[in-house]
């Protein structure tokens, strides 16, 4: 391998919404995904979450007459057919659920989807998007956008699908954060302010839309700027503190936490290439 070839496989460190969500929440969270990257057990709501990208994703690719309900549906099977062979572990989690009462949980998500638009009538600019940009200040955001839609006179709107029910506060400043990490982004990258940040909630057939301004992004650019450098600071010493929450109830890593009693590993120091990257899990929800 060349030294050019070398740089190209070890990209920067860069900060995405979940793992600068996972900060904000709890330190030490951040470090057992980003740094210890200890291996954590999905949910059955997750991996729904993940298929259900994957079906709208396809059903983008097809001809605007083709995106109808019954070819979406035709899609599911397929897609979890592929997945499950990608990653054989997702078997066990059906111990106790039915594999058919869960593939209708995520078929009654697709009908929600249609409830709520007509992608007959839409041409999305791209869909799962990585988008990348560097701050004045030097640090570099990374990420995924579900859908990017681009209108003929130059809007920009960011669609996010929630497979989850609509949230209560908390789980909606979540979902604002990570949207407006996306409008910061794009912002940066093609000097254009999203006109619109859309949120659509297929289990509760709900949509929520949010207008952001150049001000409010310059205030958020400043946040994710302290959050990188208190990452940073961390970084240094591995002194990465738990935030004890009632978000601890839905942990996997209790055992490794000294506020439940437990020792975290020993720190193996920064990790490289990539600390910021998203799995497929952190953004089906």
């Amino acid at each position: 391998m060349t030294v050019t070839e070398e740089v190209q496989v070890r990209r920067r460190p860069a900060l995405s919404p979940s793992r600068a969500s996972d900060f904000k929440q709890c330190p030490l969270l951040y470090r057992f995904r980003a740094v210890d990257r200890l291996p954590e057990t999905p949910s059955l709501a997750q991996v729904r979450g993940t298929v259900v990208h994957a079906v709208l994703e396809q059903l983008y690719a097809l001809p605007a007459s083709d995106r109808v309900p019954a070819k979406a549906h035709e899609l599911l099977q397929p897609t979890w057919a592929r997945l499950s062979e990608e990653a054989p572990e997702l078997a066990g989690l059906f111990a106790e659920t039915s594999l058919d009462d869960w593939l209708a949980s995520a078929d009654e998500l697709i009908d929600g989807y249609f409830t709520l638009e007509d992608p007959r009538r839409l041409e999305p600019e791209a869909c799962e998007l990585l988008v990348e940009a560097e701050l004045p200040s030097g640090v570099l955001l990374r990420g995924y956008i579900d859908r990017l839609d681009v209108a003929p006179t130059g809007e920009i709107r960011v669609v996010d699908y929630k497979t989850g029910a609509a949230p209560r506060e908390i789980g909606e400043a979540k979902a604002l954060f990570q949207m407006k990490f996306y409008a910061l982004v794009l912002w940066r990258l093609r000097g254009v302010v999203p006109r619109q940040l859309r949120l659509m909630y297929l289990a509760d057939r709900q949509s929520l839309a949010y207008q952001p301004d150049e001000a409010e992004l310059t205030r958020f650019e400043r946040t994710l700027d302290a959050i990188w450098q208190a990452v940073m600071r961390a970084a240094k010493t591995g002194d990465f503190r738990p935030n004890k929450s009632r978000l601890c109830d839905y942990c996997d890593h209790k055992a490794f936490c000294p506020e439940f009693g437990g020792t975290p590993p020993e720190y193996p120091g920064w990790p490289e290439p990539d600390p910021g990257i998203e799995t497929v899990l952190d953004r089906a929800d």
